[in-house]
């Protein structure tokens, strides 16, 4: 049709940050509000990226907003490292994330290089800055240490080596279960 416009969606990294909180807390049924003050966002971004996040498959409403946990596996394996790439950034103190991370150091032994941060005035850990996919997820996964592990799962999808990615999206199914 000539002069009609479309609106194109595009997917938000908060949108990604509000289906995960759903997905691993999927014990609880959230209101807007209370995502919206432990994602430390405002009310209105919260409920448009829900609505986002429901229009690209991550998420759906019957009674209440569910994570589509299949979909939200196979986005965080296969595309959110060309969708939300790593951004490095210079040295900084923060909070550990990637390898460095709770989940991850699990599993590999600490190398000679510099552990990967999110850049936070109060994290305890000297590293390389990784900026995170939202501004907010450092103060969200203070309050909730699922969050925490599931997030650095995904800074390790996002630009992890091979094995890095391979480990990280198993492990990440623990999570979304």
């Amino acid at each position: 049709m000539a002069g009609s416009t479309t609106k194109q969606l595009v997917l938000k990294p908060q949108d990604l940050l509000v289906a995960l909180k759903i997905a691993v807390n999927s014990e609880r049924q959230f209101t807007y509000a209370e995502l919206a003050s432990e994602l430390f966002m405002s009310i209105s971004e919260v409920h448009s990226s829900a609505k986002r996040a429901q229009t690209c498959g991550l998420l759906a409403r019957t009674s209440e907003l569910t994570a589509v946990k299949f979909a939200l596996h196979e986005f965080l394996e296969h595309g959110v490292r060309y969708v939300f790439p790593q951004i490095n950034s210079m040295l900084t103190r923060g909070i550990p994330t990637a390898l460095a991370g709770p989940v991850l150091s699990k599993h590999f032994m600490a190398t000679d290089g510099l552990p990967q941060v999110w850049p936070d005035a109060e994290g305890n850990t000297q590293g390389i800055g990784l900026q995170p996919i939202y501004p907010s997820v450092p103060l969200a996964c203070r309050i909730d240490f699922k969050l925490y592990g599931v997030m650095t799962l995904v800074d390790a999808l996002r630009g992890g080596h091979a094995r890095d990615r391979e480990i990280s999206a198993q492990l990440i199914l623990e999570y979304i279960k």
